[in-house]
Parts: C-alpha cells; sequence; structure tokens
C-alpha cells in the first residue's frame, strides 16, 4: 500500500495541476492545450526533437513490434506509406480466446483505484505520448498520408488534446456521485430513525473494443481509448490495417505505463489482424466486448448498431456536409478560407465541405454583386491560386491515402460541369506518393441526377457547387441534406440577420454544428479540444460527440453497496 500511494502522489505532483485547468477549461470553453503544437517545443525534458524522433522512426522500421502481451500466435503486418515505401513492421497477432481472459483479469484494481488515480495514469500515458511527438508524427505521416505538420499537429498534440478531453470528461461523470462511504439516516417519528451506511463505485461496463481508422488514427482513436480506460475498462485497440503504428505505439505506451504504476499491462491491448482476416465483425459480437468506439464508413458503423447488441456503440460515420453561400462582407476572405478548407489534406477529413450551395441568381459582396458562374469561377481561382506552388501543395495536400479516394475523385469530374479540374503534383522527395488538387464540379440542384451525385458523400478532395433558386431554397435542402444523410459541419456565408437566424434554426433543430462567416485562419474543417464539439451525435453522421459528458457516461455505471449501521 505504501509504495502505490507513492506512486499516486507522484502522479499527483505531476499531473494534477494539469487535470484541475482541464476541468476549468471544459467549463469556459477558453483555448488552452499542455501539448505544444511548434516542432521546436520538443527536445528539452526527456522529449524527442525533430532529429531524434526521426531516428526513433526509422528504427521502428523493417522490425518485429514486440509487445509481450498474452496469446500472441504468430505476426502479421503489411503497411505500405502513402508516400510509397513498405513499413515492413511485422505485429504481434493474437488469439483472443486467450488475450481477452487475460485482459480482465486486473480489471479489479484497477477499478478499486478510483476515479483520480485513474485519470492521472491516463495522464501520465499521454504525456509520454507527447515527449514522443516527432516520433509519433512520422507514424502517422506515413500511414494517413497527411503532410508533415498536418501529422505533426493533428496526430500529435491536438489528439493528445482530444485524449485528454475524454479523461475529463470522464472524472467530472465519475464524481458526480461521492466517493467513499455516506451516511443515511432517515426519521421515523418517536420511534429510532432507519440508518444505512452507502458506497458508491463507478465499475466499468467491460472490454472496450476501438476500432482505428485510416486518416486519422490517433485523433479519432484517442477520445473512445481513454474514455474507456479512466472509466475503469480494459481496452482492445483494433488498428485499421493501414495504419497500424501510430496506435500500436500508444499501446506500447501504455502498457509501459500502466506496469510501473502497479496495474496490469493487460489493460490495454492490440489486436493486428492477418491480411484479409477482418476480424472487427468477429470481434464486435463477442460478448467479451461491452464498449466499441468506430470512426469509419456508414455501412459498418449502421452493422455496428445493428448486431453489436451486447456492447454501447459509439460511431462516427459519414455525412454530406454542406456550406450556404448567400453573401458576404469580405469576399475574398470568404474565397481564401473556402479554398484552403476544400484543399486541407486532400478533402480527406470528415468535417471537409463538399457542397455549396449558391443561389443561381447569385450573392451580393462587398465587391458588387457576384453570379453563380462568377462566385465558382472566383473560388476555382483561389484554390488553384493557393495550390499553384508544388511545393505549398504537397504540404497541404498530402498523399490520397488509398486507390478508392483516386478513384472517387476521377469518376468526379464525369458528375457535371469542371469548375476545376484536379492535376497531378509531384512530390520530389517521396515520388512515388499520389498527390492531387480538388476537383470542383457544377451541378444544377433542381435536376434529378445531379441530387443522387451530391446527396452521397464523396470523401476526399471533390466539391460540388451546387445551384439552387434562393438561399431559402438552400436552407431547405441544407435541412434534409443534415436530416436524411447527417453532416458533421455546416457553414454559411449571409450579411442577413434574418438568414443568419434562419440557417442557424435548421442547424439546432437537425443538431448540426455551425460556423459562420468564417474569412480569416479558423476553418470549418477544424475544431479545438476543450471548447468545439467535434459533431453532435444528433444527426446520421454520428451518434455521438468528441466529447461530451454523454460520450463517457455510459461506459461506466455506479454499483451501491447498503449496509446496516
Amino acid at each position: 500500500m505504501a509504495t502505490a500511494q507513492l506512486t499516486t502522489d507522484r502522479l499527483a505532483e505531476k499531473h494534477r495541476s494539469t487535470l484541475d485547468q482541464a476541468l476549468a477549461t471544459i467549463r469556459t470553453r477558453a483555448y488552452w492545450s499542455p501539448y505544444p503544437e511548434h516542432p521546436k517545443a520538443y527536445g528539452a525534458d526527456g522529449s524527442l526533437d525533430a532529429a531524434a524522433g526521426l531516428a526513433a522512426h526509422r528504427s521502428a522500421l523493417n522490425t518485429r513490434f514486440e509487445l509481450d502481451q498474452p496469446g500472441t500466435d504468430g505476426w502479421t503486418g503489411g503497411e505500405i506509406s502513402p508516400y510509397g515505401p513498405a513499413l515492413g513492421i511485422e505485429y504481434p497477432h493474437a488469439d483472443m480466446d486467450v488475450l481477452l481472459p487475460a485482459m480482465r483479469a486486473g480489471t479489479g484494481a484497477w477499478r478499486d483505484a478510483g476515479a483520480e488515480t485513474r485519470a492521472l495514469v491516463c495522464l501520465e500515458i499521454l504525456a509520454r505520448i507527447s515527449a514522443r511527438t516527432h516520433e509519433f508524427a512520422h507514424a502517422v505521416m506515413h500511414t494517413s498520408g497527411q503532410a508533415f505538420m498536418m501529422a505533426f499537429q493533428a496526430g500529435g498534440p491536438h489528439a493528445q488534446d482530444r485524449g485528454l478531453e475524454a479523461v475529463t470528461y470522464a472524472y467530472v461523470e465519475q464524481t458526480r456521485t461521492p466517493a467513499g462511504r455516506a451516511e443515511w439516516s432517515k426519521p421515523q417519528g418517536k420511534r429510532d430513525p432507519l440508518e444505512l451506511t452507502k458506497e458508491f463505485t463507478p465499475v466499468g461496463r467491460g472490454i472496450a473494443l476501438m476500432i482505428g481508422c485510416n486518416t486519422f488514427p490517433t485523433w479519432n482513436g484517442y477520445p473512445g481509448l481513454f474514455a474507456s480506460l479512466a472509466t475503469g475498462n480494459p481496452v482492445l485497440v483494433k488498428p485499421h490495417p493501414r495504419a497500424v503504428l501510430p496506435l500500436a505505439l500508444t499501446v506500447k505506451i501504455a502498457r509501459e505505463v500502466l506496469a510501473e504504476t502497479g496495474f496490469d499491462p493487460n489493460l490495454v491491448a492490440l489486436a493486428v489482424e492477418r491480411p484479409g482476416e477482418g476480424i472487427a465483425k468477429t470481434l464486435a459480437v463477442r460478448p467479451e466486448i461491452r464498449i466499441i468506439d468506430y470512426t469509419g464508413s456508414t455501412a459498418f458503423g449502421d452493422w455496428l448498431e445493428t448486431n453489436a447488441r451486447q456492447a454501447q456503440v459509439y460511431t462516427e460515420k459519414a455525412g454530406v456536409n454542406t456550406v450556404v453561400i448567400d453573401s458576404t462582407d469580405d469576399y475574398k476572405g470568404m474565397l481564401a478560407n473556402l479554398a484552403f478548407s476544400l484543399s486541407l489534406y486532400s478533402g480527406q477529413m470528415c468535417t471537409t465541405p463538399q457542397n455549396l450551395l449558391i443561389p443561381r441568381e447569385g450573392i451580393t459582396t462587398d465587391q458588387g454583386p457576384r453570379s453563380y458562374d462568377e462566385v465558382v469561377a472566383d473560388l476555382a481561382a483561389a484554390v488553384g491560386g493557393l495550390l499553384g506552388d508544388d511545393a505549398r501543395a504537397n504540404g497541404l495536400l498530402g498523399a490520397l491515402v488509398n486507390p478508392d479516394v483516386k478513384a472517387r475523385l476521377e469518376a468526379a469530374a464525369g458528375l457535371g460541369e469542371v469548375a476545376l479540374a484536379s492535376r497531378e503534383v509531384a512530390n520530389p522527395e517521396y515520388p512515388d506518393a499520389v498527390v492531387r488538387t480538388p476537383v470542383i464540379v457544377k451541378l444544377d440542384g433542381s435536376k434529378p441526377d445531379a441530387q443522387a451525385a451530391y446527396f452521397s458523400e464523396c470523401f476526399g478532395p471533390v466539391s460540388f457547387a451546387v445551384s439552387v433558386d434562393s438561399t431559402e431554397d438552400a436552407l431547405e435542402l441544407l435541412r434534409r441534406t443534415v436530416r436524411e444523410k447527417g453532416a458533421m459541419t455546416v457553414g454559411a456565408y449571409t450579411t442577413s440577420a434574418d438568414t443568419e437566424r434562419a440557417v442557424e434554426e435548421v442547424c439546432l433543430e437537425e443538431s448540426a454544428q455551425l460556423s459562420l462567416n468564417l474569412t480569416g485562419g479558423v476553418y470549418v474543417n477544424q475544431t479545438a479540444a476543450f471548447s468545439d464539439f467535434h459533431g453532435s451525435g444528433g444527426n446520421p453522421a454520428a451518434n455521438a460527440a468528441l466529447c461530451d459528458g454523454a460520450f463517457v457516461s455510459n461506459r461506466f455505471r455506479v454499483v451501491e453497496v447498503r449496509r446496516q449501521a
């Protein structure tokens, strides 16, 4: 007990102030992050600088990734960087009939540790991940195709922010009920009162399965992983077959921290599949799996929600993100903002705008009226200007993550009049990388064949400039799109207070996150942890938000023990 208490004290000394600041920030919704965004901030206090991070990444290539977890029955791998090189890493393949029981063995001690200790252990895991951000950046870059700076920030500090945010909400929800012993006394008039002592313990549901995605393995993976772990559940991490390394590193660090703090390292384990094995469906319906976190296609998300009946399922699926363009008092700023939003990571973000709804009679701007054709042509010119330099284009676009994205991009050009053709961008450092600029296609919103195109998600660097009869028609199409197809983001540009209220009402009624009149350095497809909610959980694009109380509260139950006083 003395050693455990010393461990808890050391963790509190290191991390309690960070937890307290996070608790304060989710109430104020102000900007804050404990994890540095700039690459030059690393290299002191034991963290890896740029050279050390690259060296660490290279040392992992063409090796076996040892984890020493139970049930290893072979080795598997096969990741190929979207930039061309094969990673050559083999990972342990697990016999689930051995691994899953081993994961349950340590749950009692993890439960009894309490909400605060669990939170502090999770913060230690995040701190060690943060110290290796440069290494993680290369791992994310070469599994997702993100350009290095995006991989560094989104795969590093921004993902760590989301993990900490989940831990913070988990702590809040678990401590709503007083910890320890409560005395209960009910007066009985002339008789002696009825007296009981009561103890309340948060108890995890059971093993959580986190199914990773290809495009944002850490950013999308950390909320569910840390929400489940902080609420007392073992976590089985099942990475996307093309993006194993970032989550394998995460699992290895988590296991090291758990062991060093006196807990069973098997509370976090890795499940890597053999080529074509498809273990996600098999795992999802096993009775040991009681929580599932998933980011990916609507088809599989719907399957999980329908078939994994024994589990609490949290999904982020596909949506059709929409921008309504009614009017603007900063035409140049609007075009620049939209051009960046459409280009970032080749549109391979669940928050990237797809449909731009523009009245066919045009819009009013600070530079005079602009017709529909002029708005589309000016936006195409803005994207072309932004990406005209290949070096800058590579830094914004990254590489296409898989051949399916390339196929959708090429097919989109046949759906309507092309306002901006996609072009190939050469990457001199990685000549095998598939880099493409966005395509913008003009569609008539009133035609049924056009509706078939813009009314379904076309994931990747594809946007549709949809002409509509009026702003009112745009709002009705927005409502229908969110209600039937879902949306992770909605944007709107207007100088009219009435239109602003109308679009806001649509988004409130349909539970869609709205960004209005963005013309500066904040973009519709970016969200900030501790302040912005990623998704709402209220439309078909996702059944959960990252992160709020609902995302964590049903990962545990409070069990009560009553004793006669």
